[in-house]
């Protein structure tokens, strides 16, 4: 007979933190947020650690070197996606890997058809004074020029000029070509008495800018999360196919911690890909999932995973529960798995972190994932709204959005993630194809999301995530009070810090 939760399966949005007494030093920059990616014993240190609990997803349209970069510099790691050739996706960790700190992704972007006004405009926003001009107006697109505070006079400049005629063209810039070092870029921005330094590709897009200010790459991003040779650590998606050629490639490249990337990980395949890898590889780690329960759990940490996956079908762009009724609400996945872990730890002395996959739609339910016993997150969306996603940005009537499909798309036609040992192609889509609204770079919205969380911690007296864990008080919440939290009964006016 088939076994019945009597528990409604739930999802984030119907918990609530209730507030502890917040001590004087409970205030956002006394918050640690540092995190075990990597499973570790009783009495010792993980091998690895975030410095912010956050991960991006193994997509296409979201995990490239470029996330990888990008969310390194923040504390975090990205999983660059698996569903592309071996040799391209070995090519990406590569690359992350060999980055050098002390280049940046541009923050403050426009085209050519803009104006004066708009610069202001920007420059007010981020407080940015060098803007790079691209052909899209985006931070990797065609570079045509930069402006800086000295190519215009407010006094004497028209608002309506355009930037075509206040910027430095890129025929009269001095710049850097792709693949050079951080000291040749200082040379040369000493030898030319430069303030900015743009870095541009063999066809002339954007890669970075080097800033004359910004040597000190340290002092710049005091989280960066790094490996002994002081290199990016990197993490890349594989599934259970073809792991005996993926994985050594992606070890030579140098990664440091694998994912398998699968819908539900509670298979015997999982089971022998990490033990394949923990046989053969003892200088890397490998995550497994995703599963939904204890059993799930037991099964891949007792094959040798080093963290857990937890989540099926919470993704925004997933429809696995639409599709195959398999699935369950992300906080009740996550409740029964972080005691599962916690259980495992009293009987081995063996702490195994989790990751919540899927299920997040606001800022506060990674609070309360963590306060639920995830040790991190894995996001979709979110990354795939900046400028460091590997999508396009693109204009749909007024509004920019961003493109993001899912890798049970037929787009992704990522049929290895599903696969069940049968044939070997995408017989039906787990994944849709859509557009999220363009949010700008990843680090301001990321330091908006951390101060939240920050802020929620405090709240609850917590200055770490082990802490929080061990002091959260959640509550269900009704319907009822769902409004009741919201603005209500008021005519809102627009606002430029609405909460994503």
């Amino acid at each position: 007979m088939a076994f019945y939760y009597t528990e409604p399966s739930r999802t984030f949005n119907e918990f609530l933190l209730l507030p502890n007494l917040t001590t004087k030093e409970c205030t956002p920059q006394n918050v640690d947020l540092a995190t075990p990616i990597t499973k570790f014993k009783k009495g010792e240190k993980p091998a690895i650690s975030l410095n912010i609990p956050f991960s991006s997803a193994v997509m296409q349209a979201v995990s490239d070197h470029h996330m990888a970069v990008a969310l390194a510099q923040c504390g975090g790691i990205s999983f660059i996606f698996g569903s592309q050739s071996i040799e391209s996706q070995a090519t990406m960790v590569r690359k992350a890997k060999a980055y050098k700190a002390g280049f940046v992704v541009s923050r403050s972007n426009l085209t050519p058809s803009h104006t004066l006004k708009d610069i202001l405009e920007l420059k007010e926003q981020t407080g940015h004074s060098t803007v790079a001009i691209t052909e899209d107006g985006s931070a990797k697109g065609k570079l045509l020029g930069i402006v800086t505070g000295r190519d215009y006079r407010i006094s004497r400049d028209s608002l309506d000029k355009p930037v075509s005629q206040i910027m430095t063209p890129f025929s009269s810039l001095i710049y850097g070509k792709s693949g050079i070092s951080l000291s040749e870029a200082n040379d040369l921005i000493w030898e030319h008495k430069l303030n900015c330094l743009p870095i541009v590709d063999d066809n002339q897009n954007l890669d970075f800018l080097v800033f004359r200010k910004d040597y000190d790459s340290r002092k710049n991003n005091p989280l960066s999360l790094l490996d002994a040779n002081k290199s990016y650590i990197v993490g890349a998606g594989i599934n259970t196919k073809d792991y005996k050629e993926r994985v050594p490639a992606l070890v030579e490249a140098g990664v440091d911690v694998l994912v398998i990337d699968s819908s539900d990980g509670f298979s015997e395949w999982q089971k022998e890909t990490v033990q394949y890898v923990k046989e053969n590889f003892s200088n890397v780690y490998i995550g497994a999932g995703n599963v939904v329960d204890k059993e799930g759990f037991r099964y891949l940490v007792e094959a040798g995973a080093d963290f857990i996956k937890v989540g099926i079908g919470g993704g925004s762009i997933c429809i696995t529960r639409e599709q195959k009724g398999i699935g369950r609400g992300q906080a009740s996945a996550v409740i029964e798995v972080a005691a599962a872990r916690d259980e495992y730890f009293k009987e081995t002395g063996i702490y195994v972190p989790i990751c919540s996959d899927g299920g997040i739609v606001h800022d506060y339910h990674v609070t309360l994932a963590l306060a639920m016993g995830a040790d991190f997150v894995m996001l979709g969306r979110y990354f795939a709204r900046f400028d460091e996603s590997p999508t396009k940005k693109v204009k749909i009537g007024n509004n920019f959005v961003k493109e993001y499909w899912g890798e049970g798309s037929n787009r992704a036609r990522n049929w290895q993630r599903y696969d069940t040992g049968g044939k070997q192609s995408l017989v039906f889509e787990e994944g849709v194809d859509s557009y999220v609204p363009y949010a700008g770079s990843l680090r301001e919205n990321m330091d908006r999301t951390l101060h939240k969380i920050k802020s929620t911690m405090c709240n609850c007296g917590s200055l770490s995530i082990a802490e929080l864990q061990q002091k959260a008080r959640i509550t269900l919440v009704s319907a009822t009070s769902l409004v009741e939290g919201g603005a209500h009964d008021v005519i809102l006016k627009e606002s430029s810090m609405a909460a994503e």
